[in-house]
């Protein structure tokens, strides 16, 4: 759901129906058609008057441009009024209905005309599509196992009930949670609890939907329904988190909330005492004029452009962020909550230290490991391949679910697996420290006798201790949330130098750590995966790694830093900070200029022309200052990375950058 409503819009779009009408390109936003055409209208009645044509073509052309711009309107403000809610298109609707009456049907038209622009550019930059929810429920498999009556069934995970045994094959999602009843394995629980190597799991340990399994079969007794299990738990709260932002007001509401009413009762009691004072028509056109001046035009279009210029400028940096509301709150940040694996890290583990034993060299005992892996789909086999120049595959390689490998190379029985499984005899002292490190260790073994151990780990982008240092010397306060273990956390936040540091959290725990920290102030929460979602949702910014992270991620995110540079966040923190405060600029002018016309309009020394003249000048001035927004600086000491070969300030450009 979007952070904000337009002006005099009607209720955010929700839903699957949000999902088919939200426009990706200008020319797709109605405000913005309807906006075109009511300009060409007042463009002919100008052409009309200077060529001094007939009066009645003038005012047509005038009175059919006033309805087609104020149809972007009119009738949502009607509906929200009805509802009791005001804001902006309430007071251009006064003003309009003002303008009328007293007979400059071309003003209200030009006011109908500049406040459907501003409409539109505000729904043009709210443009976002709501693929993130069925992305998340893609993770639960069709169809899954059971074992009902000694046979295996094949049903829907709807069908699941608690106490059930599932029959987990390798490779295969879990379908709902679960607890390990026999069976041993590794399991990828990456996309659930941001966990960046497989974790083993055997009888008694609980498992969540989503999970995939790795070499070895489980039987699995389930432990929750599929409407109330993990995934479903994650979906939940961001649907909640999402519908409580969809009703955050923007900037210029939250203004017209108080003005509107202050304003009609100003004019009201001006219509009243004056006409008992004096000339009845005189006060009733002061009146108007009074309603004229109080309308916000420029307030109206400033923040739009302000926001489109920002926006569009964030996007040459790489930086997806997805309307008005966004912005401000991303100009309003105070406290950055980081998530480890992928955002600090590449999640893409590597070896970082071999031990070795006797005679035995790092060559041997890596040749060694990649000799077994090279026959292997687990995911820590990618990190020990890639230090290797061109491993020798192992023959009669064999999986022990839940403990290693074994093979045959050149005569030799090869065994890889972890510590307790493989004695780590005299590498134990190294074995704990790698452990103790966060790194995970593996031993290797050549006919009986320990070769070495292989620590492998999720290392730090080589960007984040830079980045975190510039978050902290810029006054933000930054905490380390992860679903790793806390060895791993410690360590990796030790290096980036955050003291502040949550881990082996689930889903959930993010979402209700994150609601504390909002507590205390504007917090962002910065992820890559499925199982940051509630996090993302729940911050009151969401900004995502969008070339690394998930679909689901980037949807759920208010941001998205499109490339992999992570030194985009200060960036765009800056950036924003700036807008917002050229957007403070404009609204403090845009009010000074009502406070000083509404008296010089009661006292009658300022007619409804002088009035319009100084509306125009004042959009003039905002939209110019507003435009200073698009103005940006690119990352100094090191070019923008692409996005799969593509340049990022074109790759954001593309139907990706919109649409997710």
């Amino acid at each position: 759901m979007s952070d904000a409503c337009g002006c005099g819009s009607d209720e955010p779009r929700t839903g699957e129906d949000g999902a088919q009408r939200e426009p990706e390109r200008l020319w797709e936003v109605s405000e913005l058609r309807f906006a075109a055409v009511s300009g060409v209208l007042l463009a002919g009645s100008l052409i009309v008057g200077w060529a001094d044509g007939p009066a009645v073509v003038e005012l047509v052309l005038q009175a059919v441009a006033l309805v087609v711009g104020a149809w972007t309107f009119v009738p949502s403000t009607l509906r929200r009024l009805a509802q009791g809610k005001i804001g902006v298109g309430t007071l251009m609707t006064i003003a309009a209905v003002g303008a009328v009456i007293l007979g400059e049907v071309g003003e209200a038209a030009m006011l109908a005309f500049l406040f459907s622009i501003s409409e539109g550019l505000e729904e043009y930059s709210l443009a976002r599509t709501r693929r993130g929810l069925r992305a998340l429920l893609s993770l639960v498999p069709e169809q899954a196992t059971v074992l009902r009556g000694g046979l295996e069934l094949v049903v829907a995970p709807g069908e699941l009930r608690v106490g059930d045994t599932m029959l987990v094959r390798p490779g295969e999602r879990l379908a709902t949670d679960g607890r390990v009843a026999t069976g041993r394995t590794a399991l990828d629980v990456s996309a659930i609890t941001g966990e960046s190597v497989p974790v083993e799991a055997g009888p008694g340990d609980e498992v969540f939907a989503g999970s995939i399994n790795g070499t070895g079969a489980l039987e699995v007794e389930v432990t929750s329904s599929a409407e109330d299990n993990s995934l479903a738990r994650i979906v939940a709260i961001v649907e909640a988190e999402q519908a409580r932002k969809g009703h955050a007001q923007r900037l210029a509401d939250r203004i017209a909330k108080p003005l509107v009413p202050g304003v009609m009762i100003a004019a009201a009691l001006i219509a009243v005492i004056g006409s008992l004072l004096g000339d009845p028509l005189t006060w009733i056109e002061r009146a108007l004029v009074v309603l004229v001046a109080a309308s916000p035009c420029a307030l109206a279009i400033s923040v739009p452009v302000t926001v489109v210029a920002a926006v569009g400028a964030a996007s040459k940096l790489g930086v997806l962020v997805k309307g008005g509301a966004a912005l401000e709150g991303l100009g309003r940040i105070r406290q950055v909550a980081l998530d480890k694996t992928g955002t600090l890290t590449r999640n893409r583990p590597a070896v970082i230290e071999v031990a070795t034993t006797g005679d035995a060299t790092r060559e041997q005992v890596l040749a060694a490991a990649a000799a077994l892996e090279a026959r292997s789909e687990h995911p820590l086999a990618r990190a020990i391949l890639a230090a290797v120049d061109q491993p020798t595959p192992a023959a009669d390689v064999e999986a022990v679910p839940g403990a290693g490998l074994t093979g045959q190379l050149d005569g030799h029985a090869l065994r890889l697996g972890r510590p307790g499984w493989i004695d780590p005899g005299e590498l134990a002292e190294a074995t704990a420290r790698m452990q103790a490190a966060g790194a995970t260790a593996v031993l290797v073994e050549s006919d009986g006798a320990l070769l070495g151990a292989i620590a492998v780990r999720d290392e730090l982008r080589p960007e984040a201790a830079e980045v975190v240092a510039r978050l902290q010397r810029d006054g933000y306060r930054v905490a380390m949330l992860t679903g790793d273990n806390h060895a791993t956390a410690a360590a990796l936040a030790a290096q980036a130098g955050i003291t502040e540091v949550h881990a082996e959290l689930r889903p959930e725990d993010k979402a209700t750590l994150i609601a504390a920290m909002r507590a205390e102030r504007p917090t962002a929460m910065v992820g890559d995966g499925v199982n940051d979602a509630p996090a993302l949702a729940t911050a009151d910014l969401g900004i995502a790694m969008g070339a690394m992270g998930t679909d689901v991620a980037i949807e759920t995110a208010d941001v998205a830093l499109m490339g992999e540079d992570l030194r985009h966040l200060p960036q765009a923190l800056d950036h924003a900070r700036r807008a917002r405060s050229i957007m403070l600029q404009n609204v403090g002018l845009s009010l000074a200029i009502v406070i000083v016309l509404m008296p010089l309009a009661l006292l009658g020394v300022l007619g409804l022309a002088a009035v319009v003249a100084v509306h125009e000048l004042a959009e003039i001035v905002v939209i110019a200052n507003g435009v200073r927004a698009g103005r940006t600086r690119p990352l100094e000491t090191r070019a923008p990375r692409s996005l799969h070969g593509v340049p990022v300030s074109a790759a954001v450009g593309t139907d990706r950058s919109i649409s997710s």
